[in-house]
């Protein structure tokens, strides 16, 4: 019996829209995922600090803990890439880190010696080694390149919502029932992270599109099905090894800034610790809200080169208004500019990645690439600026801290005529591809 042309179209067009319902389901839990999982990483980070202060820490012992986990945290993320481009288990890998995340959380609560805490800092640090390239994966396997720009700026823009709203909940739960009660907020944000990462259909993720291999793109090939080129093609892309050098540059400087400042206007008393670290968060994700949608727009239009380099200026003014303004109003300009910085970052960085790594099969592996360059600068800076703080006062580290950026922007700049057409923008679509992700919300 034959099938009528009439009716073979019907079946089609409702293939496609049921295919369209379930990328729009997916894009959607892909933003609840990432306001959720905002909170369940970072919402105990920019309070340990002060946590461990009120128990008797000192700055520098304080840095030295999470540096030991920023360390454990940098040799894991290229692992973790090559397990998630491999892997067709990546919404499980998002459930078992965020678990991991919230039990090691609650070991601090439990116990502040010495070793738990380190141990607690070692297991965050490598169970969001995963979660960062999983959801970036995700991310490009639901929506393709062409609709990774939008989307993973939609991500960043509900991440930013999401610290935002756990550190203002965060804040006014440590005002009222004490600092404890803000481990039991992320464990809560936890648990609806993983929720919200269930509700992605398995259907919509392309596996092969997540790791960079869908077909031919601006004269490339992508390799045979289940093949990638080698982790050297990495070595060997001179634009991402300037990108990883800029950022570890600029890490160095801004991955010890927030919580030293905290400690800076706590310690001074001129803010209560539970209420004022609550706003440097707020300050910053609000801020990084608004730059995150900013990003998504002028990277298509103007490029990734101009938006990378507006973050790292960002870095030395911050440095030297902090130095110069350790008090309570001084959070405004300060978070603001972290805000600029990290919010235009966290859309660019993985953006560029995927452009510059489109057709080797390798995408996931470079993400976890660059994060561990960038997380050597980032898991050295709270020791540094610790230390720095602790044998030459606070307004000297933020100097010192501030000054760093200069070699990313010395970077950025020196190597522009290389970077301008790496930079070029979001990536072209390939020919004949639909349109996927960029119209979802």
């Amino acid at each position: 019996m034959r099938t009528s042309p009439t009716l073979a179209a019907s079946a089609d067009a409702a293939d496609q829209g049921a295919a369209g319902g379930d990328r729009r389901r997916a894009t959607r839990a892909l933003c609840a995922l990432n306001f959720f999982m905002a909170d369940m990483q970072a919402g105990i980070g920019p309070f340990l600090g002060v946590f461990l202060q009120q128990r008797g820490w000192q700055p520098g012992a304080i840095g030295s803990v999470m540096t030991a986990g920023g360390v454990a945290g940098m040799l894991m993320t290229v692992p973790a890439g090559a397990f998630i481009d491999h892997t067709a288990r990546k919404r499980w890998v998002v459930v078992i880190t965020g678990i991991c995340t919230v039990l090691a959380s609650f070991l601090i609560l439990w116990s502040q010696a010495g070793l738990v805490v380190t141990v607690s800092q070692v297991a965050t640090a490598i169970a969001g080694a995963a979660i960062g390239p999983a959801v970036a994966g995700i991310t490009l396997g639901v929506v393709r390149q062409r609709g990774f720009n939008v989307q993973n700026g939609r991500n960043q823009a509900w991440n930013h919502a999401g610290n935002m709203v756990g550190a203002a909940l965060s804040g006014w739960l440590g005002f009222r029932y004490g600092m404890p009660a803000i481990f039991f907020l992320a464990a809560l944000f936890g648990v609806f992270a993983i929720l919200s990462v269930l509700t992605i259909p398995e259907r919509t993720i392309d596996h092969r599109a997540a790791r960079g291999l869908e077909g031919p793109h601006n004269g490339k090939v992508a390799p045979a099905e289940g093949q990638a080129q080698g982790v050297r093609t990495l070595l060997q892309n001179r634009p991402l090894l300037i990108l990883a050098a800029a950022l570890a540059c600029f890490h160095l400087g801004n991955g010890a800034m927030l919580p030293l400042y905290g400690l800076a206007v706590v310690g001074a008393g001129k803010g209560n610790a539970a209420m004022f670290t609550a706003l440097t968060v707020v300050v910053a994700q609000a801020v990084m809200i608004v730059t995150a949608l900013a990003a998504m727009r002028l990277s298509a239009s103007r490029g990734y080169w101009l938006v990378m380099l507006v973050s790292f200026a960002s870095l030395p003014l911050r440095g030297l208004i902090a130095g110069s303004v350790i008090d309570s109003w001084g959070v405004w300009p300060v978070q603001a500019l972290d805000g600029i910085g990290a919010g235009l970052q966290s859309v660019a960085v993985p953006g560029l990645v995927a452009c510059l790594l489109d057709g080797t099969g390798r995408v996931n592996v470079g993400q976890g690439a660059v994060m561990t360059v960038q997380g050597l600068g980032a898991s050295l800076s709270p020791a540094i600026g610790g230390w720095l703080a602790q044998l030459f006062g606070y307004q000297i580290a933020f100097y010192v801290l501030g000054g760093f950026a200069l070699a990313s922007l010395a970077l950025w700049i020196g190597f522009a005529t290389m970077l301008r057409p790496a930079c070029a923008g979001a990536c072209e679509p390939r020919a004949g591809q639909p349109a996927m992700g960029v119209a979802s919300s």
